[in-house]
């Protein structure tokens, strides 16, 4: 791997950490915001909400203007955006008649910034010039799993050493991890996803491949099994142990982020053993079984080690499809990486849903629910046997051209 190509690629493993902090930070001020400005948590938990739908505007609106606008100016402005959002989170609710209003501002500049990351960061690291391809995408990923371990280790230790009323101070040292990851974008080479000669497919052309809904399919299902489960994990924790808050965020989110984490390293340090399509079909069974091991053990222990088994059965659904996608689609850009993404986060949005209805519907029984959303690594077996059998009838049809 050359230098320069290292200088890029690092860079990207950064890009991933800001993403870890903008998604995870302000979920930890939750109570200290509402006790602060007198804001109910009702109207905190606009935040979440806010957050999400702009990264998902963001994942939409890239597909027209980021190859016109290019890659480095757009990943700049990212990493500034993210890191204005932060800083404005301290000064916006001070100075606003309506505090809300002011931390609802400094979430949506740093939404923005959390969506172009998530779209610009994984075509930049497929164009470079690097072998095993799907080995690097995976060890990226990995680093939003590490981001986020480290947001909360560190915050934590930071609050206990200082403060929880000193947040404030916690959020400008945030802010600076992406305004100099930000500055180094501005120097570090971005190579382009097609060649010199190579024209890049329409969204009309793309839409028109039975190969690219099938795995719009299994990015939906891909962001489904993974946040089903991590989104319910702390209070699956609380529930089944009647332990502390802090301790149910230690072994339930943070143990799953940790075991996803693991799994994109193996695979970033074994994949060249490992046929990624093979490997994703089993991880989708072994996802299936973590379900079944959450929602029917009556032994509290056992759930948390489906947790971490589902943590560790997701790692490679995100980042293997990208692969997969790149290497099956010629020429699908950055709208299909956007679009891609866009249909990731619709199904973290799903299928986190999608358990709290179904557990509402059983007075809030979250094992029922997650039994339920089954259905997500189901789907995904099924579009993975689809895929297969797809790409079997291409080949075939290439010989028979032949």
């Amino acid at each position: 791997m050359k230098e320069e190509c290292k200088k890029t690629i690092y860079a990207c493993f950064t890009g991933y950490i800001v993403q870890a902090i903008v998604n995870n930070f302000i979920p930890l001020l939750f109570i200290t915001l509402s006790v602060q400005y007198g804001i109910s948590l009702t109207h905190i938990t606009l935040l979440i909400t806010v957050n999400f739908c702009v990264q998902l505007l963001v994942d939409m609106l890239s597909v027209f203007f980021v190859d016109r606008v290019g890659y480095r100016i757009c990943t700049v402005a990212a990493h500034g955006l993210a890191a204005a959002g932060l800083v404005c989170l301290t000064v916006l609710p001070e100075i606003m008649p309506n505090p809300l209003w002011g931390i609802l501002i400094s979430v949506l500049i740093y939404a923005v910034g959390g969506g172009l990351l998530e779209v610009l960061i994984s075509p930049i690291v497929e164009a470079c010039p690097t072998k095993n391809k799907e080995k690097m995408m995976s060890l990226l990923h990995s680093f939003y799993c590490w981001g986020h371990i480290g947001v909360v280790l560190l915050s934590t230790l930071f609050f206990v050493a200082f403060g929880i009323r000193n947040w404030k101070i916690l959020a400008m040292l945030w802010a600076v991890l992406p305004l100099v990851n930000g500055i180094l974008f501005i120097k570090v080479p971005i190579y382009s996803l097609l060649k010199e000669d190579e024209k890049g497919l329409s969204l009309k052309e793309l839409f028109a491949k039975k190969m690219f809904w099938i795995l719009m399919l299994l990015m939906f299902c891909a962001g489904a099994c993974e946040q089903s489960v991590s989104q319910w994990a702390s209070t699956l924790a609380e529930k089944g142990l009647g332990i502390s808050k802090t301790m149910g965020d230690l072994l339930g989110p943070m143990a799953f982020a940790a075991t996803m984490g693991a799994s994109r390293v193996f695979y970033s340090k074994y994949g060249h053993k490992i046929e990624l399509e093979r490997f994703i079909l089993l991880s989708g069974v072994l996802c299936g079984l973590s379900y079944l091991l959450i929602s029917l053990t009556s032994w509290p222990a056992m759930g948390l080690i489906g947790c971490s088994l589902c943590g560790l059965s997701v790692g490679i659904l995100w980042p293997g499809i990208f692969s997969i996608g790149s290497a099956s689609i010629k020429g699908g850009g950055t709208a299909m990486f956007a679009l891609f993404a866009l249909a990731g986060d619709l199904g973290c949005s799903g299928g986190p849903t999608f358990v709290g209805a179904v557990a509402g519907h059983f007075q809030d029984n979250l094992k029922i629910g997650i039994l339920a959303a089954l259905i997500f690594p189901v789907l995904l077996i099924g579009g993975c046997a689809m895929k297969k059998a797809m790409s079997r009838k291409e080949y075939c049809c290439v010989e028979a051209k032949e």
